[in-house]
């Protein structure tokens, strides 16, 4: 079974880019990020006549969150749970093939320090309440999406640039790595602890060309689907087609 997760940028913008990858790559689940368009604009037609389900979350002008899926979908909560009044559309998840599938869009936090930093630290400390519930209660469990966080060295092209970037603040780290902590695997890392992974890369300075890239990316999974990981990767060349995302999709593998 194929999990991907896809910061698309914009899903009505680059439906061609996703089509495309989706005929090519064949995943079973894509988790998508930045929708950009309300509910009513998302592009369901067409994700169904690629062979898809979908559910969505959408927001006016940023953000947005989905979930396409080959099979059944049966939705569980959209929006984070214990943040009713959050202002954004950044978590939507579902249960697909026994197994709770969580995607997510962490807020970025730039400009450090500020409103927008504290508002992705608690942003990150109700969602890590919620991760903490799922591993609880022992569910055979995926959260999956951009977590806007490096969280080592290994993860960022060139560290000292990002020293006081929020994606890559003490704080953030400490963040992600307390979610480890819990008892989730990045899957990522358990395949290729010492590989750089990026999944994104800016659209200034010929970042992608120079391979300057952040793992911006991840998969975080409950210890059932940790034991049952086969393969993990980086489809880095649909960062280079015409009109692309500043993501590339990032993808595990999970035997049955």
């Amino acid at each position: 079974m194929k999990l991907a997760t896809f910061n698309i940028n914009g899903v009505n913008g680059r439906l061609e880019v996703l089509l495309r990858w989706l005929a090519a790559a064949q995943p079973d689940v894509v988790c998508l990020q930045e929708l950009k368009c309300p509910d009513e604009r998302f592009p369901e037609a067409a994700i169904l006549d690629a062979g898809y389900q979908a559910i969505w979350q959408g927001e006016k002008s940023w953000n947005g969150v989905a979930i396409l899926s080959k099979t059944k979908i049966q939705v569980v909560q959209r929006g984070l749970p214990g943040y009713a009044d959050d202002p954004h559309s950044r978590y939507i998840e579902a249960i697909i093939n026994k197994m709770v599938i969580g995607c997510l869009y962490l807020p970025n936090g730039n400009p450090y320090p500020g409103e927008k930093f504290d508002y992705k630290l608690r942003w990150f400390r109700k969602f890590a309440a919620h991760a903490k519930k799922l591993k609880d209660k022992g569910l055979p469990a995926a959260l999956i999406g951009d977590y806007n966080v490096m969280p080592t060295e290994l993860d960022v092209y060139k560290p000292e640039k990002y020293a006081e970037n929020a994606l890559f603040r003490k704080e953030s780290r400490a963040a992600y790595k307390r979610l480890l902590a819990q008892g989730w695997t990045d899957a990522i890392r358990r395949l290729y602890p010492d590989v750089p992974m990026y999944t994104f890369w800016d659209y200034l300075r010929q970042a992608y060309q120079r391979d300057a890239g952040l793992r911006l990316d991840h998969f975080l999974l409950s210890n059932t689907l940790a034991d049952r990981l086969t393969g993990a990767g980086v489809d880095k060349h649909v960062r280079g087609w015409e009109k692309a995302s500043d993501h590339a999709p990032a993808w595990i593998t999970l035997k049955k």
